[in-house]
């Protein structure tokens, strides 16, 4: 009973957060766990990057989440407290990508997801890209892309990424 209740949470959150004419959330939510974890399972740990859950959520992210979101950091890995936390960090990444003036749509939230809002944009600009911004993206490709050059890897990772989304 618990699964379906949590379920038509993230569904009304994700019709309330939907404008007109703009992607699903539902659809854009679908698309990340299944590139996050193909399993869709709550205890799904990256052993590399320490990301955590059905959305991989960083832990420092989540300490963020759960001061704005009012709740105990200790239940953060809770399957409703995971739902709570994707739901605000898509809503505020769409806020961010309507303020950039970017579009919405499942590469742009993954891409904020992924690297950040203001991570994001910076690739998307190819502005203030640092040596762990293509860290970032060497590491959020597949191996046998990781080895391009700083000068093509921006363009890769984007369309790899939009590709996968799509």
């Amino acid at each position: 009973m618990k699964k379906y209740f949590n379920v038509l949470i993230i569904v009304i959150l994700a019709l309330l957060m939907q404008g007109c004419g703009e992607p699903s959330m539902t659809d854009i939510s679908k698309k990340i766990v299944k590139v996050e974890t193909p399993n869709g399972k709550y205890t799904t740990v990256n052993k590399s990057s320490g990301a955590y859950g059905r959305y991989q959520i960083m832990p420092k992210t989540a300490k963020h989440y759960t001061r704005k979101l009012n709740m105990n950091y200790s239940t953060w890995k809770h399957p409703k407290n995971q739902d709570k936390i994707f739901m605000a960090l898509l809503s505020d990444n769409v806020e961010s990508l309507k303020k950039n003036g970017m579009d919405v749509n499942a590469f742009t939230v993954y891409g904020c997801h992924q690297q950040g809002a203001t991570g994001f944009k910076c690739i998307v600009n190819n502005e203030g890209m640092t040596a762990y911004s293509y860290e970032k993206l060497r590491r959020n490709l597949p191996k046998k892309y990781r080895h391009i050059s700083n000068k093509r890897l921006r363009q890769v990772w984007m369309n790899y990424w939009k590709n996968k989304m799509s």
